[in-house]
């Protein structure tokens, strides 16, 4: 069974984009610092390049977290490992690059869960969901992943290449959940989480979901307080930018928990 899916004493302290309040986000060196600090997972966004690689970048061009530019998908790998995506953030990250889905997978595959991000809301895939389903059997990974996104379609193409991958439904602030629910179920079977804005949540609505059979997991909570109270609602995992606080919100149910 997945192990983001099975029940915890408390929520899963998920590391968004790597350590990102720490080092420069969804580089190898945030996810490892994640590691260190004790997280139990990371969460990180993927697309392809111009060449078929599945690169690890949140936004749709390098601009912002690299001293390149250009649109993932109009770049080579090549091209895209020239730029330097640490010394952005401080200069003692200078020389990390973006890296392959792949090399996170090796590097940490196995000292934490992952939580994947497909990018984009193409209503026709490029090829991203097949690509990464195969590094994921490919890294025998298939019950330390959950893949989540905004666009259920790219969900729908992922439970196609293969059913036993676990998925997540990702919520927009602006997008009220009961607006999708209504054309959801066909669109993605066999579904198995939901991933809301902390906004988004009480726990009428966790419990709801959990009656569904659905795990639940909320993002992005970088306040003490609000971690705590997500914890009260009984959500599943938090995605936050900062593991340490996370953990120490989180006490005294803090303790490492066996993955």
């Amino acid at each position: 069974m997945n192990l983001f899916l099975q029940p915890r004493a408390r929520p899963v302290v998920i590391a968004h984009r790597g350590s990102s309040a720490h080092a420069p986000e969804n580089t190898l060196a945030a996810f490892q610092l994640a590691a260190e600090q004790g997280a139990d997972a990371i969460e990180l966004d993927v697309d392809l390049t111009r060449d078929g690689h599945v690169v690890v970048m949140h936004d749709a061009t390098i601009d912002r977290t690299t001293d390149g530019h250009g649109r993932v998908g109009d770049l080579t790998l090549e091209e895209i490992r020239r730029a330097d995506a640490g010394a952005w953030r401080d200069a003692a990250f200078r020389g990390e690059r973006v890296p392959l889905l792949e090399e996170v997978f090796a590097a940490v595959g196995q000292r934490l869960l992952i939580n994947v991000e497909i990018k984009g809301m193409a209503l026709r895939g490029n090829g991203l969901e097949a690509k990464v389903a195969a590094l994921i059997e490919k890294h025998k990974l298939i019950d330390r992943v959950i893949l989540s996104s905004f666009n259920p379609l790219a969900l729908r193409r992922l439970k196609h290449v293969n059913a036993r991958l676990a998925c997540g439904l990702l919520y927009a602030p602006d997008l009220p959940i009961f607006l999708r629910d209504a054309w959801l179920a066909p669109l993605i079977p066999q579904l198995n989480a939901r991933h809301p804005q902390h906004a988004q949540v009480n726990k009428a609505r966790v419990d709801q979901f959990h009656a569904q059979g659905l795990t639940v997991n909320v993002w992005t909570v970088n306040q003490a307080d609000l971690v705590r109270v997500m914890a009260q609602a009984g959500v599943d995992g938090i995605i936050g930018d900062d593991p340490v606080l996370l953990r120490e919100a989180l006490e005294p149910s803090a303790g490492v928990f066996d993955l």
